[in-house]
Protein backbone atom coordinates (compact mmCIF):
# COMPACT_ATOMS: atom_id res chain seq x y z
CA UNK A 1 0.00 0.00 0.00
CA UNK A 2 1.08 3.49 -0.96
CA UNK A 3 1.69 6.15 1.80
CA UNK A 4 -0.45 9.30 1.22
CA UNK A 5 2.05 11.21 0.04
CA UNK A 6 2.67 9.18 -2.61
CA UNK A 7 -0.76 8.43 -3.87
CA UNK A 8 -1.44 12.35 -3.89
CA UNK A 9 1.65 13.13 -5.54
CA UNK A 10 0.59 14.84 -8.85
CA UNK A 11 3.49 15.13 -11.81
CA UNK A 12 3.20 16.37 -15.23
CA UNK A 13 6.03 14.27 -15.74
CA UNK A 14 4.24 11.74 -18.08
CA UNK A 15 2.76 14.44 -20.12
CA UNK A 16 3.68 15.72 -23.78
CA UNK A 17 5.79 19.24 -24.02
CA UNK A 18 2.28 20.43 -25.58
CA UNK A 19 0.32 19.49 -22.37
CA UNK A 20 2.74 21.04 -20.23
CA UNK A 21 3.27 24.18 -22.89
CA UNK A 22 -0.79 24.74 -22.56
CA UNK A 23 -0.75 24.16 -18.68
CA UNK A 24 2.12 27.21 -18.39
CA UNK A 25 0.17 29.20 -20.80
CA UNK A 26 -2.98 29.00 -18.42
CA UNK A 27 -0.95 29.65 -15.24
CA UNK A 28 0.21 32.77 -16.71
CA UNK A 29 -2.77 34.14 -18.24
CA UNK A 30 -5.38 32.94 -16.11
CA UNK A 31 -8.88 31.40 -17.53
CA UNK A 32 -9.02 31.69 -21.50
CA UNK A 33 -10.85 30.32 -24.28
CA UNK A 34 -9.32 28.06 -26.52
CA UNK A 35 -8.49 30.32 -29.34
CA UNK A 36 -6.10 32.78 -27.11
CA UNK A 37 -4.19 29.75 -26.34
CA UNK A 38 -3.72 28.27 -29.44
CA UNK A 39 -2.53 31.71 -30.42
CA UNK A 40 0.34 31.80 -27.45
CA UNK A 41 1.22 28.48 -28.54
CA UNK A 42 1.47 29.43 -32.10
CA UNK A 43 3.57 32.12 -31.20
CA UNK A 44 6.24 29.97 -29.33
CA UNK A 45 6.01 26.98 -31.75
CA UNK A 46 7.94 27.54 -35.01
CA UNK A 47 6.22 24.82 -36.96
CA UNK A 48 2.84 26.02 -35.60
CA UNK A 49 0.64 24.09 -33.79
CA UNK A 50 -2.91 22.71 -35.14
CA UNK A 51 -6.15 24.59 -33.34
CA UNK A 52 -7.48 20.67 -33.14
CA UNK A 53 -4.18 19.45 -31.63
CA UNK A 54 -4.63 22.48 -29.07
CA UNK A 55 -8.67 21.47 -28.20
CA UNK A 56 -7.85 18.15 -28.05
CA UNK A 57 -5.17 18.53 -25.44
CA UNK A 58 -7.32 20.63 -23.86
CA UNK A 59 -9.78 17.90 -23.13
CA UNK A 60 -6.83 15.78 -22.21
CA UNK A 61 -5.87 18.18 -19.43
CA UNK A 62 -9.34 17.90 -18.56
CA UNK A 63 -9.90 14.34 -18.05
CA UNK A 64 -6.69 14.36 -15.96
CA UNK A 65 -8.05 17.10 -13.79
CA UNK A 66 -5.22 19.45 -14.23
CA UNK A 67 -7.68 21.68 -16.09
CA UNK A 68 -11.35 22.46 -15.50
CA UNK A 69 -14.05 22.94 -18.30
CA UNK A 70 -16.37 25.87 -17.98
CA UNK A 71 -19.26 26.14 -20.75
CA UNK A 72 -20.81 29.31 -20.76
CA UNK A 73 -20.61 31.33 -23.58
CA UNK A 74 -17.33 31.17 -24.58
CA UNK A 75 -16.33 27.99 -23.35
CA UNK A 76 -13.43 28.95 -20.66
CA UNK A 77 -10.27 26.80 -19.42
CA UNK A 78 -9.03 27.52 -15.75
CA UNK A 79 -6.10 25.47 -14.43
CA UNK A 80 -7.48 23.27 -10.90
CA UNK A 81 -6.10 23.21 -7.88
CA UNK A 82 -4.27 19.60 -8.71
CA UNK A 83 -2.62 21.37 -12.17
CA UNK A 84 -1.19 24.61 -10.04
CA UNK A 85 0.15 21.46 -7.61
CA UNK A 86 1.99 19.80 -10.71
CA UNK A 87 3.17 22.48 -12.56
CA UNK A 88 4.71 24.05 -9.06
CA UNK A 89 5.92 20.53 -8.17
CA UNK A 90 7.88 20.78 -12.09
CA UNK A 91 9.20 24.10 -11.62
CA UNK A 92 10.75 23.24 -8.00
CA UNK A 93 12.54 19.90 -9.90
CA UNK A 94 13.50 22.54 -12.66
CA UNK A 95 15.51 24.58 -10.13
CA UNK A 96 16.87 21.42 -8.22
CA UNK A 97 15.42 22.20 -5.05
CA UNK A 98 12.87 19.15 -5.39
CA UNK A 99 13.59 17.07 -2.47
CA UNK A 100 12.92 13.06 -2.71
CA UNK A 101 11.54 10.72 0.21
CA UNK A 102 13.56 11.13 3.67
CA UNK A 103 14.47 14.84 2.48
CA UNK A 104 17.56 14.35 0.11
CA UNK A 105 17.70 16.00 -3.20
Amino acid sequence: MTSPSESDTISVADLSATHRDLLWVLFQTGPSESGPLHHSLTDYYTDGIDHTRVCTVLEELVERDFVTKHTHDPTEFRLTESGRRALSARQAWEAGTHTTEGGRE
